[in-house]
């Protein structure tokens, strides 16, 4: 016998409430084993793949690529056979027996659709149910019912038939499973009535978005399919034909003809404002009774190409958007700039590319850059703190031990920050092998959600991109963040003369709530000595001074020592804003 089950979107982990769809690697009508990756979804942390916790058939897909999905949303139905267990375990499973009857479900129904009650959760009478790999269940909501029936949607059903009349008082029974989306397979003659245009989600998301009617659009892809650009020339001819289109002729279409002695064609002067309600829109001005390409080309105004394009906010994109908001109006920024000779530090980087020490590894100006960073910090421990307001009021200044090393990434679905977890323990080599890693892992979009928070202290490398100097705005829940610009060959006064130098300029941004102007400018000027004389690193690896407050004077040894923890409390009371 054969069930319909519903697959809710997971729990990812991490508090995320929400996922994009990337990208469906199955569609309507498709077999699928257990555990085989049936979506890519994009969380606010990374793209995750997402497996199919049944073997089976998959009935229908819920949502379409690019929309957000909710926690517990609905994203497929399968057809899954009840003699076959959903989920194997290590003993072998008791033969299948007929199930009871659900409370309140008709007696002589067959199997209905049914919600999954959760996954790794078992249901009423169901038996074991399949566990996601590699994620938890979402808990039900309260208030929510259990169990939510949806009957089976065919494709006639869904291009506008008439659903076959039920038994009264019987459910519905099981129906035989077809393809959710009947443009892939019904027959491309245009004009045909209740049909479902062939087309692909993106395009039919593409054409929600910018308001075409699909079923008013004709595809000049293979057999009849609505391609993207079918889309944007039916949206470019609507905005911008300025007459009913016509072909190579001169003459009218046969739509735009009809269009005009209806009544609903636009007039010789103007745009038309409903055209593509009448459906006298196609792709390149065509109506729907013209075919002829050259008919298209002649019928698209010289601007189409140069209309805007919609770019939905979603994934990474939203979420930065919104931490970015957050830190700029929450934490009052201040920048400090210096700009200092690192001469020496490319020439000790040139020496360590073939020196042994160096253990074959990569060693860059930001991995340099990061080392000076973590030596620096224990003299300065403001820098590595973050700001928190407390329920009653006060607030509270964490004072972190660890330096969990964030470095902004720049990828394709948008910037990232993921962190190096305790990187003052690294040293140079290390540290740079472990940044090449990260960045490698951010930009293949494979970075875990525990790595891009928890972070304590942050780096832009903004030099990358032949960048000067910039103002970095923080990441949020830290107190500063280290502007790294572009190395530059400049006049620079040396001993006494002028010469070329090689000239890198830095900019720290900090919490002014945490970090006073003073404390900012000690902590760059001496990751500035450090960078243009490696040679002090020597100096700058001694312990935090007690108290937190730093040294009169940059790096002197550090006088006392600080018992080690993993964080120290300032508590600031009153506060004012």
């Amino acid at each position: 016998m054969m069930t319909m089950r519903e697959f809710r979107l997971p729990d990812l982990g991490e508090g995320l409430t929400e996922s994009d769809i990337v990208s469906w690697h199955v569609h309507a009508g498709d077999h699928v084993e257990l555990n085989q990756v049936i979506a890519e979804v994009e969380t606010a942390k990374a793209l995750v793949d997402l497996p199919s916790p049944y073997t089976g058939v998959v009935a229908s897909l819920h949502a379409e690529e690019g929309q957000t999905v909710t926690v517990g949303d609905p994203l497929v139905t399968f057809e899954i056979d009840d003699g076959t267990p959903a989920a194997p375990t290590g003993d072998s499973a008791p033969p299948t027996t007929p199930q009871a009857a659900e409370p309140g479900v008709a007696p002589h129904t067959a199997v209905p659709v049914r919600r999954d009650p959760g996954l790794g959760e078992q249901g009423d009478d169901d038996g074991p149910e399949p566990n996601l790999v590699g994620y938890g269940a979402a808990p039900e909501r309260a208030g929510r019912p259990t169990r939510r029936r949806r009957a089976p949607v065919s494709a006639a059903g869904r291009a506008g038939g008439r659903p076959e009349p039920a038994e009264p008082g019987v459910a519905p029974q099981a129906v035989p499973i077809v393809r959710t989306d009947p443009g892939l397979d019904a027959d491309p003659t245009p004009g045909r009535v209740g049909e479902r245009p062939r087309s692909t989600p993106p395009v039919r998301a593409l054409a929600k978005k910018l308001g075409v009617r699909i079923d008013r659009v004709d595809g000049t892809g293979p057999d009849g399919l609505i391609t993207r650009e079918d889309v944007l020339a039916a949206v470019s001819c609507h905005r911008d034909v300025a007459r009913p289109p016509r072909d190579v002729h001169g003459t009218l279409t046969a739509s735009a003809a009809s269009a005009a002695s209806t009544g609903s064609a636009a007039s010789a002067d103007a745009p038309s404002a409903t055209a593509d309600e009448k459906g006298d829109v196609a792709p390149g001005g065509l109506g729907r009774g013209a075919t002829s390409p050259v008919s298209a080309a002649a019928g698209v105004d010289a601007r189409a190409g140069l209309e805007p394009e919609v770019v939905p906010v979603r994934g990474v994109r939203k979420h930065t958007a919104a931490a970015m908001v957050a830190s700029a109006f929450t934490a009052p920024h201040a920048t400090v700039f210096l700009t200092v000779d690192v001469t020496r530090s490319v020439e000790l980087l040139e020496r360590l590319r073939t020196h042994r020490l160096a253990r074959g590894e990569r060693i860059t100006v930001l991995a340099l850059a990061a080392r000076a960073l973590c030596l620096a910090l224990p003299r300065h421990p403001a820098l590595n703190s973050a700001w928190h307001d407390l329920a009653d009021g006060t607030a509270e200044i964490v004072r972190h031990r660890r330096v969990h090393l964030g470095i902004a990434v720049a990828t394709d679905r948008g910037l990232v920050v993921p962190h190096v977890p305790d990187a003052q323990d690294l040293d140079l080599p290390d540290l740079a092998a472990a940044l090449t890693d990260l960045t490698v892992t951010a930009r293949d979009g494979r970075t875990t959600p525990e790595r891009l928070t928890g972070g304590t202290i942050s780096i832009t490398n903004v030099g990358v991109f032949g960048v000067d100097a910039g103002t970095p705005i923080l990441v949020p829940g830290e107190a500063a963040i280290l502007g790294l610009g572009a190395v530059r060959r400049r006049p620079w006064e040396h001993d006494g003369a002028v010469a070329l130098r090689d000239v890198v300029t830095l900019s720290l941004s900090f919490d002014h709530r945490v970090v006073d102007g003073e404390q900012g400018a000690r902590f760059l000027a001496d990751l500035g000595a450090l960078l243009e004389d490696p040679a002090l690193a020597l100096l700058a690896s001694g312990p935090p001074p007690t108290g937190g407050a730093p040294s009169g004077r940059t790096l002197d040894p550090a006088p006392g020592s600080a018992a080690r923890g993993e964080r120290s409390r300032v508590r600031q009371g009153g506060v004012t804003g």
